[in-house]
């Protein structure tokens, strides 16, 4: 029934859907609120009301729209990443880059002040995962096509390589900064405020908008890089922009929020099993996809082990390592003539 859906339909039921997951997670936590008193906080609040003004404005709507947009980023991020490598099984958590992004950003949170880490984590964030990334992929099309079985293990050995420098840091930092980096490996949208937020929102919306250019080239690229190149598209030009831009938005919500694996191997697959490949669908529907979702993550996060929070990152892996066993079990055929 979904596939007879138009893609209009299919995005409106997302932008509905996310809107209530939103609603729900600015009144979700330890101090809980209905929407009638979201609304008198917003526009009706008087001087009684100003801690629970500041609790919500300051805290709660930051990290609602924060988890939103780390879901879109982590979605979009996926589902390209996915026709780069042209496998189904790629994302951000498994081919390094949040790792790298992770580790560079541990540099600059051991080495550096907090003011140094609002700046520099980001754009070291950046350099670590875009040199994870690329890494993998030159092995991984090491005889000029991409091969599953080097995929995989061309990803853990970035893995473990970024996890053991991020150990590392963590083991030379002081008490403070160790339990902190531990907390930020697991993913959390404990430290959100505005200013992360909007530095989110503008990576992202710039990313996205320069990526959905993309959605036809990219299902060219699928065909492979040959017949992608009769078609007048340049593989090795539309490779190295993507993944600066997916690796831009990643480093830049993995620099905030920590890092959070499996949500871009989830999203695309859905969106393939109710509707489309076609990453003209892909690309605009994974953001709405990624942000309800990870919205709702987060909602069980604080409400699972309430007045505790559990790790994001714990929960995604939960959800989705079977995803992932699943594909790799129910569609080898397809793995094989991918790859």
């Amino acid at each position: 029934m979904l596939r007879r859906l138009s893609y209009g339909h299919i995005y409106l039921a997302l932008l509905c859907l996310l809107a209530v997951a939103l609603v729900a997670s600015a009144g979700v936590g330890a101090i809980s609120y209905s929407p009638h008193r979201m609304y008198q906080l917003l526009f009706e609040a008087t001087r009684a009301d100003t801690l629970d003004r500041n609790i919500f404005i300051q805290l709660r709507l930051p990290r609602a729209l924060l988890a939103a947009l780390t879901g879109a980023v982590l979605g979009v991020s996926g589902t390209l990443m996915q026709g780069l490598f042209r496998n189904p099984i790629v994302e951000p958590g498994l081919v390094g880059t949040s790792a790298g992004a992770a580790l560079g950003a541990a540099l600059v949170f051991v080495f550096g002040s907090h003011f140094a880490f609002a700046f520099a984590g980001p754009v070291m964030a950046f350099i670590g995962g875009f040199v994870a990334t690329v890494l993998v992929y030159r092995l991984s099309t090491a005889f000029g096509k991409v091969n599953v079985l080097t995929l995989l293990l061309a990803g853990i050995a970035v893995n473990a390589v970024s996890a053991a420098g991020t150990g590392f840091l963590s083991y030379i930092a002081r008490d403070p900064q160790a339990r902190n980096i531990t907390f930020w490996n697991l993913g959390t949208f404990t430290t959100a405020d505005w200013g992360g937020a909007i530095l989110v929102a503008i990576a992202f919306a710039g990313c996205y908008l320069w990526s959905r250019r993309y959605g036809k080239a990219l299902n060219a690229l699928m065909l492979g890089e040959d017949e992608a190149a009769y078609l007048g598209i340049d593989p090795r030009t539309l490779v190295v922009r993507l993944l600066i831009v997916n690796t831009l938005m990643v480093a830049v919500a993995t620099a905030l929020v920590g890092v959070i694996a499996f949500v871009g191997l989830i999203v695309p697959h859905i969106l393939r099993l109710i509707r489309s490949a076609d990453y003209v669908f892909l690309i605009p529907a994974s953001a709405l996809l990624g942000a309800l979702f990870m919205t709702c993550v987060d909602i069980v996060a604080r409400v699972i082990v309430r007045p505790a929070e559990l790790p994001i990152g714990i929960i995604t892996a939960i959800v989705g390592a079977p995803v992932f066993l699943s594909i790799l079990l129910h569609q080898r055929g397809r793995l094989g003539a991918w790859s």
